[in-house]
């Protein structure tokens, strides 16, 4: 299909035309809603597209004829009133706009907005007669502005293509007929058909025996991934097989890529402390520097009065055009454009750079945190090992009967969201629907309790026995693989042994951080033996196991008082309080879980641990590049402010300090999304 452009309604507004403006605000129902509405807006993008480029050629055509009639041919003509109606007509397709939205800023009370200080800059500069200057300083302006909307359409295109995979066309089955119809119409339990090579357009549930979907557009994985009936699948997944029948189970803006669409766009509603604090600058700044220009002026003049002998020659033969020339020049000097534009593009950038690797950032602030990292906590299952369980033993006493007792453990453990519970389905097959177990109750960090026939049932690890005083004569720490316990009827009835494998990118993970001088921490609620076997098969600092949830707390803030910045990787869901309360929690997988996308700061979408190392690196960059622009426009800014104000400056200076340092900022801001962050 070919890709809609992502833009909010504001998306053509240029560079300073509001940093606020420069995000993607709108939400995912707004933008992926109707289709006629985003049509007809699409068209409205592409013609305020060109006439961005259309006002400033204007503007030029215009001021190369008029410096071609003064300096070169100097035709009689081109004097007084003609020569000023053409510089004007140069001046008002670049100028109309800037002017407009300083008269909306003076309107809100924003009396010194960097729009109101360019308007009063070329207008004063038109009246001491250099026009010339007063028209390149809005056209370069105007140059400005087109290069911010290119960069941040091309970050807003990055991200729609990467993550709004889905078809706007959908077969689904009525009445065993086929019918194409538009994806948002799709109603909740409506059955789509899907052919192989076709791309899944809503979220629903497999209701075919099985199918294999390629998931690389949303998780980077190239292997197929093979799902059985009654398993969850997600738009954007193409059917590599036969034909497959899938039952939807989210509307077209709910789904969860939609949601995902939403974080992203919305991350702009956490600033970095970075970027909260120059715009506090710029509130500040400004009027100062506008008292400072009328000082230019007034100042030497109540010193000429003075008639002092030593002054220098420019105050004792004080000429108020001079002066008024010098205070313009320091005004377009001093206007904030490059840090207001370039400040937000950065992290705009580092959003849509590690939305390119399947790493969403919430908020911008959560990149400045995680570049000043110390310590990653880690979560064991579904973090560094697959999470795929399966069962390698079952070792029941004799006295029970083997198969009765694991349909038991079969039925209770479908109440549990753990991968354990998947391992054990697998192993003894369909739960029976003969078999009912009542009162069943989680208990956090133990396991399971229900009732059969009356008696106790208990499944889960030892400390569920020991918690019911059940009698068991062995050493679980002797087995290194995971133990599944298992009671009933107040007796021990045996164990079940389960083996997770460690993932293929995990001690490259470990390596990479301990390469950036992070320590790393693995606390996990599985039994001690696994937790320091996968520990020293990676390399890790420090690992802790048979945790319980309060346990993790306790373990992290003992952590964060020996480190700065602590960030915790886990499922986002049963680790939710450690999430809470480290500097950044990121979780693993976001697609598949709905309270992941909620809970975390940062969401790693293709579970590979190798992305949170980058996702470091991303947050390194983004910050550097940032401070690369603060040092770049606060440094040349200064320079040519104290020559501007000595008189050694001009308007062609003043027109690079404000407007060229932005482009260079510009320029260096949508580095970041060529950068190689896999190495």
């Amino acid at each position: 299909m070919e890709h809609q452009h992502i833009y909010d309604k504001d998306g053509n507004q240029l560079c300073c035309t509001m940093e606020k403006k420069i995000y993607l605000n709108a939400g995912a129902q707004k933008l992926l809603g109707n289709n006629s509405e985003q049509h007809e807006h699409d068209h409205h993008h592409d013609h305020s597209g060109k006439l961005l480029f259309l006002l400033p050629l204007l503007s030029l055509v215009l001021l190369l004829t008029a410096l071609y009639f003064d300096h070169i041919l100097k035709p009689i003509w081109f004097k007084e009133t003609f020569r000023i109606i053409w510089y004007v007509a140069a001046y008002l397709p670049v100028g109309l706009p800037v002017v407009k939205e300083s008269l909306e800023s003076i309107l809100k009370k924003d009396f010194f907005s960097e729009f109101t200080l360019m308007v009063i800059a070329t207008i004063g500069a038109f009246t001491i007669g250099e026009f010339p200057e007063a028209v390149t300083v809005m056209l370069f302006y105007a140059i400005g502005e087109v290069f911010q909307t290119l960069a941040v359409k091309r970050a807003k295109l990055n991200i729609k293509s990467l993550l709004d995979q889905r078809p706007d066309e959908v077969t689904i089955l009525e009445n065993n007929i086929a019918k194409v119809v538009k994806a948002e119409l799709v109603e909740i339990d409506s059955v789509i058909q899907l052919k192989p090579g076709e791309k899944l357009g809503l979220d629903g549930v497999l209701i075919s025996d099985s199918a294999s979907f390629n998931t690389a557009a949303l998780t980077g994985e190239s292997k197929p991934d093979s799902k059985q009936k009654g398993e969850s699948v997600l738009a954007g997944m193409i059917n590599l097989n036969t034909v497959t029948q899938i039952r939807v189970t989210a509307k077209y803006a709910d789904s969860k890529l939609s949601r995902i669409l939403e974080l992203v766009q919305n991350a702009s509603a956490q600033k970095a402390p970075t970027e909260l604090f120059i715009r506090k600058f710029a509130r500040i700044y400004t009027p100062i520097v506008v008292n400072l220009a009328l000082l230019i002026v007034v100042l030497p003049y109540l010193l000429h009065l003075t008639n002092v002998q030593f002054l220098p020659d420019s105050i004792q033969h004080y000429s108020f055009q001079n002066w008024l020339y010098r205070a313009l020049v320091f005004l377009v000097i001093s206007c904030p454009c490059a840090l207001v534009i370039s400040i937000p593009l950065g992290y705009f950038g580092g959003i849509g750079a590690a939305s390119r690797h399947g790493i969403l950032f919430k908020g911008s602030n959560f990149l400045d945190i995680i570049a000043d990292i110390q310590h990653v906590v880690m979560d064991k299952t579904g973090t560094l090992t697959e999470g795929v369980f399966q069962v390698q033993e079952v070792v029941f006493n004799s006295l029970f009967d083997k198969d009765k007792i694991l349909q038991f453990v079969n039925v209770i453990e479908s109440h549990s969201t753990h991968p354990v519970a998947t391992a054990i389905l697998q192993y003894v097959g369909e739960r029976s629907p003969d078999i009912k177990i009542d009162n069943i109750v989680e208990i956090s960090g133990h396991g399971l309790k229900g009732m059969v026939d009356d008696k106790e049932l208990l499944v889960g690890n030892f400390k569920l026995m020991d918690k019911f005083n059940i009698q068991y004569n062995l050493d679980p720490n002797s087995i290194i693989y995971t133990l599944i316990a298992v009671a009933y009827d107040g007796q021990f009835v045996g164990y079940i042994t389960i083996a997770d494998s460690i993932k293929a990118d995990a001690s490259k993970t470990i390596q990479a951080l301990h390469t950036m001088n992070v320590k790393t921490t693995m606390l996990s609620g599985d039994k001690h033996t696994v937790v320091q076997y996968v520990a020293k098969a990676l390399n890790i600092d420090n690992a802790f196991g048979d945790l319980l949830p309060e346990d993790k707390v306790e373990k992290v803030k003992q952590i964060k008082n020996s480190y700065k910045s602590v960030a915790f990787v886990g499922d986002g869901v049963n680790d939710a309080p450690v999430v809470a309360l480290s500097d950044v929690g990121i979780a693993m997988g976001g697609l598949g879980s709905d309270a992941t996308i909620e809970t975390a700061d940062v969401v790693i979408q293709d579970d590979m641990p190798s992305k949170i190392p980058m996702a470091i690196k991303i947050g390194k960059a983004t910050k550097k590049i940032v401070w690369q622009n603060i040092i770049l426009a606060f440094g040349v800014k200064l320079i040519v402010l104290i020559l501007g104000a000595g008189g050694v400056a001009t308007m062609w200076e003043a027109v690079f300090a404000d407007v060229g340092v932005a482009l260079l900022a510009i320029l260096n801001a949508i580095r970041i999304q060529r950068m190689n962050f896999d190495k």
